[in-house]
């Protein structure tokens, strides 16, 4: 059973400086790699270009599919990169939607699980939120950084 959403982590504002970097990017990386309007929902686990990923073609019935999938994504992550951040991309707009909620239980359980202070965040075209605490950053025109200014 998942924690309460109290108990469950999330992000606090001011975002440390990793988090915001890894989230920017996986919002630039749906914005340059997703052309269609529609897509499937899909979670990542890891950092972009160095993530594990579940694509949700059909949605799957059950939680505790989902939290085996969370598991397994996690797990497989941390041979990817030692900091791992577990995003959901969807198209829509930056609000809870119904996709979110379906995977944030699941999510805040396999982390609990492997004891992982890592919680759920949304990423869309236009930005990222954490569905628990409502901490989101949002860009009308995402672009990459030029080469220079890159850390």
């Amino acid at each position: 059973m998942a924690p309460p959403l109290a108990q469950q982590p999330a992000l606090q504002a001011p975002v440390d400086r990793h988090t915001h970097a890894v989230l920017r990017a996986a919002t630039l990386a749906l914005v340059e790699d997703e052309d269609r309007r529609l897509f499937p929902v899909t979670l990542h686990a890891g950092a972009p270009g160095r993530c594990a990923r579940h694509v949700e073609d059909p949605p799957l019935p059950d939680a505790g599919l989902r939290a085996d999938v969370v598991l397994a994504l996690l797990r497989a992550a941390a041979s990817l990169t030692p900091r791992r951040v577990l995003w959901l991309t969807r198209p829509g707009e930056l609000s809870p939607h119904d996709d979110d909620l379906r995977w944030l239980g699941p999510a805040a359980w396999a982390a609990q699980a492997l004891g992982m202070p890592v919680g759920l965040v949304v990423v869309t075209r236009r930005g990222w939120f954490d569905p628990v605490s409502d901490v989101r950053r949002e860009w009308r025109r995402l672009r990459p950084r030029p080469l220079s200014a890159r850390g």
